[in-house]
């Protein structure tokens, strides 16, 4: 198979990104990981800054998925683990945006992801690409810095792409990952009432997603989301149905501020209804746009992986 280039991925050891490098290679290109320790086909963020990527050849595209999983229960919600947070994604974004510019032969695509909490929480509002936000709480400001980190110069001919991703929704990874077996014991259910907005996206069209950004000459933000809005009793439902199991046992509301604190609780406990008006519109067709498919496809207790989640 020939080669379609090389893709650098930050943060590629992720849920994502693991992902999204098993179909890079399917489809004929060459990975790049920046990581945090050195391994195969890797180099680490001390490498990049200490020589960028001015030595790579024909990268096609530069994708920052990079970021501390903030909903890990074993770290306090202290101001330190608040800073690494935000370190994580934006210190690294920005890490990328400067090797682009000092790159002689510059990539195709400059992808970077940001999150749906740039939106605010709300149970009727709907929220496309072009509605406001990112400026009322920490996580919204969080995306604005993050999404504001991945500028370029504006005579650089380099296209740039901010997927803002829902809750991804795979086996392997993620909401998931955590939450299959409390469900196959029947011990799943909403959270709280049920009613605050569930926007989701299932990992194979999140990866699906990325490519096309990087395939197709989009620039801009675009909703990672399926569009077909649920609300969290929904999802509860279909992932009990898809598994032949109860789920009506509910999460009070104080389970997760008790695990977690209330800022990074309402993660869980609010909502947004996100539309992906600008990805439809950019012909992106979805392979899993129903919760009920999509919660068939990982449902099974002795799962065949597609490869890709």
């Amino acid at each position: 198979m020939s080669h379609l280039g090389t893709v650098v991925i930050g943060g590629g050891s992720g849920f994502v990104g693991r992902a999204l490098r098993k179909e890079l290679v399917l489809s004929g290109y060459n990975t790049l990981v920046i990581s945090r320790k050195p391994q195969a086909n890797a180099i680490t963020w001390s490498d990049l800054a200490s020589h960028g990527l001015r030595g790579e050849k024909n990268i096609t595209a530069v994708v920052n998925l990079a970021g501390q999983n903030f909903l890990d229960p074993s770290r306090r919600w202290t101001e330190g683990f608040k800073q690494n947070v935000i370190a994580s994604r934006v210190n690294t974004t920005a890490a990328l945006a400067q090797a682009i510019t000092q790159m002689e032969e510059k990539p195709k695509v400059f992808i970077s992801t940001s999150g749906i909490g740039y939106y605010k929480a709300h149970e009727t509002e709907e929220y496309t690409e072009d509605s406001v936000g990112g400026d009322f709480d920490f996580f919204s400001e969080l995306c604005t810095q993050w999404e504001s980190a991945s500028s370029l110069p504006d005579d650089i001919n380099v296209r740039r792409v901010i997927i803002r991703l829902g809750v991804v929704l795979g086996r392997s990874g993620g909401m998931i990952q955590r939450l299959f077996w409390p469900y196959y014991c029947g011990l799943g259910g909403p959270i709280g009432s049920g009613s605050q907005p569930f926007p989701w996206i299932h990992i194979l069209d999140a990866v699906r997603l990325y490519m096309h950004a990087i395939e197709n000459p989009l620039t801009g933000v675009y909703n990672g989301v399926s569009p077909n809005l649920i609300n969290n009793a929904q999802f509860s439902q279909a992932f009990g149905r898809a598994m032949w199991r109860p789920a009506f046992i509910p999460m009070p509301h104080f389970v997760p501020k008790l695990i977690f604190g209330h800022e990074r609780a309402k993660v869980m406990t609010e909502g947004q209804k996100v539309i992906p008006k600008r990805t439809v519109e950019s012909g992106f067709e979805y392979e899993y746009s129903d919760i009920n498919d999509a919660c068939k496809q990982f449902s099974f207790a002795l799962y065949a992986a597609d490869g890709l989640s």
